[in-house]
């Protein structure tokens, strides 16, 4: 089992982003998803700070280097304050279930920042493996509406959904994974759990110039005063940046990042039972098609 430490690690962060996803749409749509995304990482914060504290004996990560301040903390204005504020609209605009499928675009953004950034080459089989993914996620936005005008039968290609939630989704997609690359980069061999808190303290402070230039603080006090919506966000922030942030740099510095990645992706499939069972959504065999196939080209990319 040591030996696939970071694949369990990577499968244990999909079942937490599971968990947080639904607790954050839920949240988000009482109480709006700025609020939702300041509240989740103070209370994340705090969550690492103790244990770090039991564990290592650092409630604040002051043992980090410079360089490690300095990515972590960039990977945490990407992914959290960008990727997580496009997200977490999306969250709102098409619910958990989809917009968790358009993050399944996270691995193949990643690899392709890397390839940028790091000068990693993409094969041919990656290509391919990025023309399964987009198909499986076309499957599900996409449907072919008929419409009748003056005696005229025409066949249009719409989306099943908002485009604009799916750009909110594709745009979360692409921040969480450069900030995957970005945390690669900065954390090398130091705790995750401390990397995490790093990367969750920028997002606190990039989150409140946002409420302040948007004047959204009024917003933000009544949130703290809506119990159910607060119970759902300490949730979701237990199982989000605490365990689950946590737990992909554990993944990710255990096994190669796109293994790491490629299992963290299976949120779309994991998500369909309990979106049925608690959200009442229906499900048809279009969306549970393009789902499997979203992960198989993942897994393809990767492996």
């Amino acid at each position: 089992m040591q030996n696939h430490f970071g694949e369990i690690a990577g499968v244990l962060t999909a079942l937490f982003w599971t968990v947080t996803s639904m607790a954050f749409e839920s949240a988000g749509k009482k109480v709006g998803s700025l609020s939702v995304n300041l509240i989740r990482l103070v209370i994340a914060f705090f969550f690492i700070g103790f244990y770090s504290w039991f564990v290592r004996g650092y409630f604040f990560p002051t043992d980090a280097t410079l360089f490690q301040w300095q990515w972590l903390a960039l990977s945490g204005l990407v992914g959290f304050v960008i990727g997580d504020l496009l997200l977490f609209q999306a969250l709102v605009v098409i619910g958990a279930r989809i917009s968790m499928l358009v993050m399944a675009l996270a691995p193949p953004f990643a690899a392709l920042i890397g390839w940028l950034l790091l000068d990693e080459v993409l094969s041919v089989k990656s290509l391919l493996g990025m023309a399964i993914t987009l198909t499986g996620i076309v499957i599900v936005i996409l449907k072919r509406e008929k419409t009748e005008e003056n005696g005229t039968v025409t066949r249009r290609i719409k989306s099943n959904y908002s485009l604009q939630g799916i750009l909110l989704a594709l745009g979360g997609a692409l921040g969480q994974g450069a900030g995957l690359v970005i945390s690669k980069k900065g954390m090398g061999g130091y705790d995750a759990f401390s990397s995490a808190q790093i990367r969750v303290l920028t997002g606190v402070v990039g989150f409140i110039f946002i409420l302040t230039f948007m004047k959204r603080w009024p917003r933000f006090k009544a949130a703290l005063k809506n119990i159910p919506a607060m119970k759902r966000i300490t949730l979701g922030a237990f199982f989000g940046p605490f365990l689950g942030v946590s737990f992909s740099l554990l993944a990710v510095q255990h096994t190669k990042a796109g293994i790491a990645a490629t299992l963290m992706s299976v949120t779309p499939v994991l998500i369909i039972a309990p979106a049925v069972i608690l959200f009442k959504e229906k499900i048809n065999w279009k969306e549970i098609l393009g789902a499997i196939i979203t992960v198989i080209g993942v897994a393809f990319f990767f492996l």
